[in-house]
């Protein structure tokens, strides 16, 4: 499946939801924001919300500085 990520095309095989899609960019759900097709995805929907061919995400993950 093509997904456009942060404004970049990229393809994945085994990704079906938001959770999934976190995890296999190497991400803590915890510490990221993400749009799906320009809304909010709230983080208590990231394990039930399904992504689907083209949907545009942006992913933004928190940092912590110090």
């Amino acid at each position: 499946m093509q997904l456009v990520i942060n404004g970049k095309p990229v393809e994945f095989e085994e990704v079906r939801t938001i959770e999934d899609l976190v995890r296999a960019r190497g991400l803590k759900t915890s510490l990221v924001a993400v749009e799906q097709n320009g809304s909010i995805v709230p983080r208590s929907e990231f394990a039930t919300r399904e992504v689907s061919e083209g949907d545009k995400l942006e992913i933004v993950h928190f940092v912590g500085g110090g």
